[in-house]
């Protein structure tokens, strides 16, 4: 496909708008959209807020009104996700792109909402405007991965984030570090990059061995808008969760433990504390039996919380997007199930030894990275790559 420079330019502009939605969008998608007159100057600009209600083209043609009048018509609108065509909280952004006048809307990409992929370009063109389908299109499926994987399958995109030695171990041998100290693997520059991924987040999961052994406090602190506290998700078969553990003394009704303990003398006390409990069903087997079903995967073990119900149980709860911040079986456990959408390794020059805790024990086949994108903080390297596209339709 021929894109002339100028589409390209004016979508960038639309996708620097999308941007500012990130956060504030959720569980809606980040839509940036720019909208020029007849001319080609450029008479509107909007992005969505989900708190806003208005469509992020709404917000464009509401601004280009006021300053284009009727040099509106035959304009031209940017916007980084096909036009919605049916009537949810708002109404079909088709219709008002249809009645403003424009000639042509060029979006970056198909919306994966199963209520419009493809339906929003069909009405535009039925009625006259000139579509194009495509531009930036790469970008701007970045920007909503984890709306993508949430509307068509209604579980979070899960995003693994670990920071790691170059011999892949994330903490020293045992005895080598206070309990419930942080340990950092990485540097400074490498630990705020953590902030960021946070702030894109709606949840970050974390295990209860994590908690015992580094106490973390798992918040955004990047400083950045966002319309809901980041939930804090702890996977805690047993109800080990110390009471006094910084997530529980700073819970703002943003803390969650699943389990498939019934022990409801602990459940109440957490309870108390502001701190929501979820009790889900085990998996089934005999605990500590050793024996692992057809089908499930290295780390798993009998009498544990279920990722599956855990991640459907998010995903009604509108989490789009889910950071996980884990240990040694739970990386093992997302990873080798194929849950894991997306990878950031944070890799550190040091070498520990065999001796200390691995990222990752016992894959049954190697997980390969393709299309690696490599950042450096410092002297230290961020990997990241996709593992699964949450834009298909499959699973």
């Amino acid at each position: 496909m021929n894109i002339p420079d100028t589409d390209i330019y004016w979508m960038q502009r639309a996708l620097d708008l999308a941007r500012r939605g990130i956060g504030v969008a959720s569980p809606n998608p980040a839509v940036g959209c720019v909208i020029l007159d007849r001319a080609g100057q450029v008479v509107g600009e909007g992005w969505h807020e989900y708190d806003l209600l208005d469509h992020a083209e709404i917000v464009a043609l509401n601004e280009a009104k006021q300053h284009a009048g009727d040099r509106l018509k035959g304009g031209t609108a940017y916007v980084t996700l096909e036009p919605c065509n049916h009537t949810g909280r708002t109404g079909p952004c088709t219709q008002a792109l249809i009645s403003a006048g424009l000639a042509r809307v060029v979006a970056a990409t198909g919306d994966p909402n199963p209520d419009v992929n493809g339906h929003g370009m069909d009405v535009l063109k039925a009625a006259g405007i000139q579509t194009q389908l495509g531009v930036c299109e790469i970008e701007a499926r970045r920007i909503n991965e984890g709306f993508a994987r949430w509307i068509q399958h209604k579980r979070p995109f899960v995003l693994m984030k670990v920071a790691m030695t170059l011999d892949g171990r994330i903490a020293p041998p045992s005895g080598h570090h206070a309990a419930r100290e942080p340990y950092w693997i990485t540097s400074e520059l490498a630990r705020a990059a953590v902030q960021p991924l946070r702030w894109q987040a709606d949840a970050a999961l974390t295990g209860v061995d994590t908690v015992l052994a580094d106490d973390p406090m798992l918040t955004d602190r990047s400083g950045l808008r966002r319309r809901r506290p980041l939930l804090r998700v702890v996977l805690d078969s047993a109800l080990r969760m110390p009471l006094d553990s910084k997530m529980v003394r700073g819970v703002q009704n943003d803390v969650v433990i699943f389990t498939v303990s019934k022990d409801e003398a602990r459940i109440n006390e957490l309870r108390t504390r502001g701190v929501r409990v979820e009790v889900l069903p085990a998996d089934a087997g005999a605990p500590g039996d050793g024996r692992e079903p057809a089908g499930r995967s290295p780390g798993w073990q009998a009498g544990r919380v279920p990722l599956g119900k855990l991640f459907d149980k998010l995903g009604q709860e509108g989490i789009l997007t889910l950071l996980t911040e884990t240990g040694t079986r739970l990386n093992t456990a997302l990873l080798a199930s194929g849950m894991v959408d997306r990878v950031h390794l944070f890799v550190a020059p040091q070498i520990m030894g065999s001796d200390a805790v691995p990222a990752f024990k016992g894959m049954p086949t190697a997980i390969h990275m393709a299309e690696v994108e490599v950042e450096r903080y410092g002297n230290d390297l961020g990997l990241c790559s996709l593992l699964r596209d949450p834009w298909r339709k499959q699973p």
